[in-house]
């Protein structure tokens, strides 16, 4: 109940001081009173439009490193909302490019308008098909969107005159901006209100929080009076709405203690120590909740995670895909939040039906996940790791091929997690026991090259499953009664 009243209130309370102060300042200021100051301008414009843009692109990086295509779109849109805002301050009437007021209108209101499209993509789920093309893109995205706005922006200040007159008359009315960015951010607040009610992650508040400031900053822009003293107070919101929403991303997705962690996190190359010491705060926090619901899980994600990477390494993944791996891996039973304790927690073997209800648990996990920016392969991994080689698993029936290959990797190490961990109505397998029957499963359960490449690693690298059994033995203690599902 908190949780929802504080995703009420917080935007509320920004919405209406800030459209408080502009209404409160514009009626008790002199109707005359003017602060008339383009070189003040140009330097409040130009410090908010570069520190906007040096935070945007380290956030930008944060998101190509953290594998989540939301944070790359955000980052797109503050970086376009400084972009566009900087044109916006060197356009300024009577400083540096000309004394005409069209370009600095349309620089100001198509920084706002671009961004909160941005802020509208990033609420979108991630296997919709523009969203899934434009993630595919990723790496590319920021620093080619980054070239052609500098390109547009250079453009624009050599050729002021020219557009000066071609923007004298404006091609649509002043409401089409406002009604814009209202449309894509009001979307982009319903979507992430949602989620934060249902994760609590601190972001989801801070872009609910940041789209409501840009919708008042494009209504002071367009309805105030240049100059005046209220109208300003749009340059101090858009501001707020960059720090808000960046201060949602370090919170959540990097959340180091010093600037060294900050960079490991950002910048480590090893999978492995991806999951060991720099998964970000907004996985962990989805492993912390699926083990408190789920105690066999303890332990469990991790190790499947850790299996797997060995399993990838050793048939020649790709690094990139092993970042996806690792992210994907650990997380990949989350679904398992949405199944019924009384049918999760059940002692013994389940009903048809019961089982029927824990076999949605990939699809619950996919539904969640791809509204939370993560990228293809990681939604494949979570939605398809209880697939099987002959057709036969669920949830959609996939068979040979067809199963994503790193699905297909994770099923063999969820597995052999699942056979030598203890469970409530019996005692851990052996290694032995457990490799025989992953053996026998080659071709019917499991993808005969995964289970190949499974005993091959087994024979290389027996000391790796020792270990990981022993940390599988280690949280035996605090299992407690789990169901008979992988």
């Amino acid at each position: 109940m908190r949780t929802k009243l504080w995703s009420w209130l917080a935007p509320g309370l920004l919405i209406g001081i800030s459209l408080g102060a502009f209404f409160a300042i514009d009626k008790l200021s002199h109707p005359h009173a003017k602060l008339e100051h383009p070189v003040g301008h140009f330097y409040i414009v130009a410090i908010v439009s570069l520190l906007a843009m040096l935070v945007s692109i380290a956030v930008g990086v944060a998101g190509i490193k953290l594998r989540n295509v939301n944070i790359t779109f955000l980052s797109i849109g503050f970086i376009s909302l400084a972009g566009l805002f900087m044109l916006h301050g060197l356009s300024t009437p009577g400083f540096v490019v000309s004394e005409g007021r069209a370009l600095p209108a349309l620089a100001g209101s198509l920084s706002v308008v671009i961004a909160s499209a941005w802020v509208f993509l990033s609420a979108l789920p991630t296997d919709l098909a523009v969203v899934r093309w434009l993630s595919r893109l990723q790496r590319a995205l920021l620093p080619a969107w980054s070239a052609v706005l500098a390109l547009g922006i250079l453009l624009a200040v050599a050729n002021a005159g020219r557009m000066e007159r071609l923007l004298s008359h404006p091609a649509a009315p002043h409401w089409v901006p406002c009604a814009l960015t209202a449309a894509f951010c009001l979307f982009a607040m319903y979507r992430y209100r949602k989620l934060y009610v249902m994760t609590r992650f601190p972001i989801h508040l801070g872009i609910v929080c940041s789209s409501g400031l840009l919708i008042v900053s494009i209504m002071i822009m367009v309805y105030g009076t240049v100059w005046e003293a209220s109208w300003w107070l749009y340059h101090f919101t858009l501001f707020g709405s960059v720090l808000i929403m960046v201060g949602g991303v370090v919170v959540q997705y990097i959340g180091q203690p010093s600037v060294a962690g900050l960079f490991k996190t950002l910048f480590r190359p090893d999978p492995r120590g991806l999951i060991e010491s720099s998964i970000s705060p907004s996985v962990r926090s989805l492993i912390a909740q699926t083990e408190n619901k789920d105690a066999y899980t303890a332990g469990h994600n991790y190790r499947v995670a850790m299996y797997a990477l060995r399993l990838a390494e050793h048939m020649g993944v790709q690094p990139r895909m092993l970042r996806a791996l690792a992210q994907g891996g650990i997380v990949h039973d989350v679904g398992k939040l949405f199944i019924p304790d009384e049918v999760l927690n059940k002692p013994g073997k389940l009903t048809p039906e019961e089982r029927a209800v824990i076999e949605l648990h990939p699809v619950y996990g996919y539904n969640l996940c791809k509204q939370l920016g993560f990228m293809s392969e990681e939604l494949e991994i979570i939605r398809s790791h209880h697939e099987r080689w002959d057709g036969t698993g669920y949830p959609d029936r996939l068979k040979g091929e067809a199963i994503p290959m790193l699905a297909r990797i994770a099923a063999v190490a969820d597995v052999y997690d699942a056979l030598t961990s203890s469970r409530a109505y019996r005692a851990a397998m052996s290694h032995e026991d457990a490799m025989r029957i992953i053996v026998k499963e080659s071709g019917r359960q499991f993808d005969p090259r995964c289970v190949d490449a499974w005993v091959a690693l087994a024979e290389d690298d027996p000391q790796f499953f020792r270990a990981m059994r022993g940390k599988a033995a280690a949280v035996k203690a605090a299992a407690v009664p789990a169901t008979g599902a992988t």
